[in-house]
């Protein structure tokens, strides 16, 4: 299983130390551009999801690319 935290940075020392010291937990260090990158992702991933379920309208693919 995997878990995603998000610590204060005064505490994150403290609890990484907790993780590390159990044999059963392997730990990594994100940094903040992978982790804004992966929350990013979910996000969209959740609003496709939304729009497969019929709950939010999607836009024109050739809307969306004249507007770029």
């Amino acid at each position: 299983m995997r878990v995603l935290l998000d610590i204060k940075d005064n505490k994150a020392k403290h609890l990484l130390e907790v993780l590390k010291s159990l044999p059963y937990v392997k730990t990594t260090t994100l940094s903040d551009e992978k982790a804004l990158l992966m929350e990013e992702i979910k996000e969209a991933v959740e609003e496709l999801n939304l729009v497969k379920a019929g709950k939010k309208n999607a836009r024109n693919a050739i809307d969306f690319l004249n507007e770029l």
